[in-house]
């Protein structure tokens, strides 16, 4: 397997990445225009030229704080929804967490920089789990799940953004902050629902726990094992969860008797679910799991849809990436290896290798956006952060 991460590491260096003979995008638009190429085998083929051509950029990460983040290594990477923001988690030599935000507002072709925000180091603690959060507007706080230890026990805090702002702009710092004690937490989840609104979710040891921010009121509802991975629906009054037993199940929000009546929909895997993404019209749900495999469920039948092969894991809790607008998926195996498939039809597009050897400390932690750094920034592209390095793989 190192022999063949090495191999595909020079092939990347000998030459830009191109495109099979004959494979472009004029002739495959003459060809869908002609009638010789149906919406989805159109779409699958543009998405292939386009990820064929990545090329991994090194991004230089600048700092106006001397107590930079760049030079620890990175345990999880999260990018706002306006892509214009990159919440970092970064381990430290000593026991314990720094976090903070990198903004990716410079992050620009052909040159590759962003800028290390003010960051905030905690002792002896662990960052269990994390998400962003929006109280007065979209993406103004982050959700940080702590681990507990012996002096201080498991908790969920509500940090706003603007603390790490940078130390030379002088601005106040509205927003909520406060810490909820909770057991302790395998995942948590923001909600933009109506029927949660100003709440948020910890998938707990067999219980789901919802937290009320503005008025601190807790409900929950129990579940057959660890809750490993939790996702609101939008519109819908459903919040989905995975555990650790394989079962995917959603919970009504409009009920308010736990005895009964709140349990919405039951799908299952074969092993411990660690991810869970529906998809925008809140009729599908992808979900990912110990043993490698991504499916795709149809919530109105209950039933599989879809498989992308390829994925690998065996015991990691590993995100998975869907993005609808650019119709692919995204995730990183236990080998080290990120892979993307076309969302429409599973056809696995590329396999990107590590720039380091295979380690599971040294798993990359991916982002992709349509438009990183927000809305003037680049184009569409992959981040991938490990060790203390960022690279980014544009593709137009």
């Amino acid at each position: 397997m190192e022999a063949e991460r090495l191999r595909l590491l020079e092939e990347e260096a000998k030459q830009k990445k191109v495109a099979r003979m004959g494979f472009n995008a004029s002739s495959m638009l003459r060809k869908s225009q002609l009638g010789f190429l149906n919406v989805t085998s159109y779409s699958r083929l543009a998405n292939e030229l386009r990820v064929s051509c990545m090329e991994r950029k090194k991004v230089q990460i600048r700092s106006l704080d001397p107590s930079s983040l760049a030079t620890d290594r990175f345990n999880f990477i999260l990018a706002s929804t306006n892509s214009d923001q990159l919440f970092v988690v970064n381990q430290v030599e000593v026991e314990g967490s720094k976090y903070g935000i990198i903004s990716l507002r410079t992050l620009k072709i052909p040159s590759f920089h962003v800028y290390v925000l003010r960051n905030l180091y905690v002792p002896n603690r662990k960052v269990k789990s994390l998400c962003w959060a929006s109280l007065n507007q979209l993406d103004s706080h982050i959700l940080l799940c702590f681990q507990g230890i012996t002096d201080a026990p498991s908790c969920a805090v509500l940090l706003p953004a603007s603390r790490f702002l940078s130390v030379h702009t002088r601005v106040n710092q509205p927003g909520m902050l406060c810490s909820f004690q909770i057991p302790e937490a395998w995942s948590c989840a923001w909600s933009l629902n109506t029927r949660a609104y100003h709440c948020f979710s910890a998938g707990l040891s067999q219980q789901v726990l919802l937290t009320n921010v503005a008025t601190g009121h807790q409900q929950s509802f129990g579940a057959s094992s660890d809750v490993l991975a939790q996702q609101f629906a939008s519109t819908a009054p459903l919040l989905f969860n995975g555990c650790r037993s394989g079962e995917i199940f959603a919970i009504d929000l409009r009920c308010r008797n736990r005895g009964k009546g709140w349990r919405a929909t039951r799908l299952f895997h074969d092993s411990a679910v660690t991810s869970v993404q529906i998809l925008q019209e809140e009729q599908c749900l992808m979900a990912s799991d110990m043993t490698g495999k991504i499916k795709l469920w149809d919530l109105r039948a209950t039933k599989c849809i879809r498989q992308y092969e390829g994925h690998v894991n065996e015991s990691a809790y590993l995100p998975l990436h869907v993005h609808e607008e650019e119709g692919i998926v995204v995730a990183v195996g236990q080998d080290c290896y990120t892979r993307i498939w076309s969302l429409h039809d599973a056809h696995l597009l590329r396999t990107i290798p590590s720039p380091y050897s295979a380690s599971k400390d040294d798993i990359p932690s991916v982002a992709f956006a349509s438009r990183l750094g927000g809305i003037r920034g680049a184009a569409p592209g992959l981040l991938m952060a490990v060790r203390q390095d960022l690279y980014c793989f544009p593709f137009s």
